[in-house]
């Protein structure tokens, strides 16, 4: 139970519990938020109380609730606050990462200057820089008018793929499928040939240029697969990302295979992202 007391109708969202209990997001406002209420509801998506609550609780959903809530409203005074939460939310939060770039596109355009911030900074983590990512993309999707400045944000950073975390690379040009980006693709392609990419993300060279209409097919056999794990598992069916090494500690073999499996989750989900546009088109 979190100690501290919200003012109605904030209090309601204490209760609002599971989001996968909701096939679509709930009208929020319908409850009466208006202006007056953001600085509450950012106190609440950012209250360290609930979002560590027990994960069985109604209120650890409440931080959930409170952000999509600031979209709603387009409340551009969460921009900051909601970044904030970029390095300290885990990639296996799935309904906080897949809110990220829905919450920021509703809010706008002025949400571009501060997320281009982020991203293009090495000191961040790899997987906040690809949330950055994911939001720049969708606000250049929902808002056309801004979509090259959302392009030119993300080829500044794939830009030193020679530098980057090869699956910041790919998730990058996730990113730029997402949009479309066809006039991406000159960096995009030096950035493959370089070796630079993670391609269990969004594909080799020749998958991205099938998907942007480049190439009409595959010209090669693929040499990875999009959708199966690249963990390889062990004779108990646990996936490990080496074989045992001796001289390894077995809290770092499981440090990397988190890791592992962290990359794979959020790889399906880009992919399942762009499969579902296609089918929406």
């Amino acid at each position: 139970m979190t100690t501290t007391s919200y003012p109605s109708p904030v209090d309601k969202l204490l209760t609002f519990g599971d989001c996968s209990k909701f096939q679509k997001w709930p009208n929020y406002l319908e409850l009466g938020f208006g202006a007056e209420h953001v600085g509450d509801l950012i106190r609440m998506m950012t209250d360290e109380a609930l979002n560590t609550a027990d994960s069985e609780s109604m209120e650890v959903w409440a931080p959930i609730h409170a952000m999509r809530t600031l979209g709603q409203l387009r409340a551009e005074a969460a921009i900051q606050p909601i970044i904030g939460l970029f390095n300290r939310t885990d990639a296996s939060d799935n309904y906080a990462v897949l809110s990220f770039p829905i919450v920021m596109s509703m809010i706008g355009p002025a949400a571009i200057s501060a997320l281009t911030t982020f991203i293009s900074d090495p000191a961040n983590g790899m997987y906040p820089r690809t949330y950055a990512g994911d939001c720049l993309a969708e606000i250049g999707r929902q808002h056309p008018v801004v979509r090259e400045e959302c392009i030119q944000s993300l080829v500044a950073v794939i830009e030193d793929f020679e530098k980057n975390d090869p699956s910041l690379n790919g998730f990058l040009i996730a990113n730029f499928l997402d949009l479309g980006a066809v006039e991406a693709a000159p960096v995009m392609e030096r950035a493959f040939a370089a070796d630079c990419v993670d391609e269990t993300i969004a594909g080799d060279w020749e998958d991205v240029q099938v998907d942007l209409g480049l190439l009409a097919a595959r010209k090669t056999m693929r040499q990875y697969s999009l959708w199966k794990s690249t963990v390889p598992k062990n004779s108990t069916g646990e996936e490990i990302l080496t074989p045992p090494d001796p001289s390894s500690s077995l809290q770092k073999q499981r440090n990397k295979t988190a890791k592992q499996k962290l990359k794979n989750k959020r790889a399906m989900a880009a992919k399942s992202r762009r499969l579902n546009r296609k089918k929406k088109k």
